[in-house]
């Protein structure tokens, strides 16, 4: 027996040792390099740094290279205005780029949209990055939440677990009754199942937790309980001034600035289809012919040779009558930059909203958190001084336990409170751009 007793002791000794307890900070990390929705939107950065190279390169000239060859069968016109039956063989060569020279500034302009483009799109990878860490800091808090609650069920179990073994001494001794011995047991069993119950809830949190982190499974994974300080000595920020500081960081509020921006030069890019455009493009070409019919083909080099030509071009293409697609587009560019300054003005509106909602909520954990402490530490006193009462015979096992689920449920209100309170104050933190 006692061989067994130690072989459990070694096996939950080795089985603590090999879970992995991860802070705050580490499942923020972990989150941010592996989450797949991230992963995604820094494929769409990705995307827009390659259209901004697209863009640049449109300055560049292009160069081509074409080769052809033609043949032809059957009766063809004759010099001697005549019809003969001949075979024909025609090759050609040709090389030729194209520069442009004036494009009316649309070049200029779509290469700025696509830059702000890629600054929009870095921003709302920032703001994908804030909201993940805020998902995980929620569920890491509702976590720790759950493992102290299994702490307060274990607590609860000792507590009966005791009361047991002193009604049996004293049921062993025929000072209590039977039925004083069978309540007793009936509110351990009862604290038992509350603590497996208690227990799948903390794992149920643990494993959303670890999904959110992209963790294959949540076995041997474990959180470390947040250091906190003086809950009532903590002085919370103003709205107004945590408001001022998020206008300045926060990357939605970026986001909105660039696009806006953005739609100000589609304007200008719209009305350069207004301007007439100057194209500059040069040649190189040379070609072959050979036919028979009894006419004199020169060699293929001296054709070669005697057919290559170059060529420079430089041509004007001005606008006159477009069925007013010019007019429109310029139009749609000016009602999309109103729509980008509307919603540049809800974002901001709805940043300050969120902080004071924030605010208002943090404010009232706070004094939640005072008050549950001090309903805990009434109901503490309650319960010693009706425990002492119970065990003198003087309360019956009702007040009992009324008193000790009285206790129980202001634990787990003060606990809730508590980490409440901490989130709270994490969302804050996060507007003025602390670190999660």
């Amino acid at each position: 027996m006692r061989h067994l007793l130690f072989s459990i002791i070694a096996a939950t000794s080795l089985t603590a040792s090999a879970q992995s307890e991860w802070t705050l900070r580490q499942c923020i990390d972990h989150a941010l390099s592996h989450n797949i929705t991230i992963k995604m939107q820094e494929d769409n950065v990705r995307q827009q740094q390659i259209q901004l190279s697209t863009s640049r390169n449109q300055r560049l000239p292009s160069l081509s290279a074409s080769a052809g060859e033609s043949l032809s069968f059957g009766r063809a016109l004759t010099i001697d205005n005549t019809y003969s039956n001949r075979n024909t063989q025609s090759t050609n060569f040709g090389l030729s780029t194209d520069v442009p020279v004036f494009t009316g500034g649309q070049i200029y302009h779509d290469q700025q949209i696509k830059h702000l483009n890629l600054q929009s799109a870095m921003a709302d990878l920032d703001k994908v990055r804030d909201d993940m860490a805020l998902n995980v800091v929620s569920a890491y808090l509702e976590a720790v939440y759950q493992k102290d609650l299994v702490e307060v069920a274990k607590q609860q179990v000792e507590l009966s677990k005791n009361q047991v073994h002193r009604r049996q001494v004293l049921f062993d001794n025929a000072k209590a009754s039977e039925a004083d011995l069978a309540q007793i047991k009936s509110a351990l069993a009862s604290d038992e199942l509350a603590l497996t119950q208690q227990q799948n809830s903390y794992s149920l949190a643990l494993l959303t937790l670890s999904q959110l982190l992209e963790l294959e499974s949540p076995d041997g994974f474990d959180v470390v309980r947040p250091a906190t300080a003086d809950i009532g000595s903590i002085v919370l920020t103003a709205p107004d001034i945590i408001y001022s500081e998020a206008l300045g960081i926060k990357p939605q509020v970026k986001s909105d600035e660039i696009k806006l921006k953005s739609a100000e030069h589609s304007i200008r890019m719209a009305q350069a289809g207004y301007y007439p455009t100057i194209h500059f493009s040069a040649g190189l070409s040379t070609s072959y012919y050979k036919s028979s019919g009894g006419y004199n083909n020169p060699a293929f080099g001296r054709q070669m040779k005697d057919n290559f030509s170059q060529y420079l071009s430089l041509n004007l293409s001005m606008p006159i009558f477009s069925r007013f697609q010019t007019r429109n587009s310029v139009r749609s560019a000016r009602v999309s930059v109103h729509t980008q300054q509307l919603q540049f003005e809800q974002t901001k509106k709805t940043l300050y909203k969120d902080i004071q909602q924030a605010y208002y909520n943090a404010l009232a954990a706070q004094k939640q958190c005072a008050s549950s402490d001090a309903a805990l530490e009434s109901n503490r006193t309650s319960f010693d001084l009706v425990q002492k009462k119970y065990d003198n015979g003087k309360a019956t096992m009702t007040e009992y336990q009324e008193s000790k689920v009285a206790l129980m449920k202001a634990e787990a209100t003060a606990i809730q409170a508590k980490y409440t309170f901490l989130f709270r104050q994490k969302i804050l933190d996060f507007y003025r751009g602390v670190s999660l």
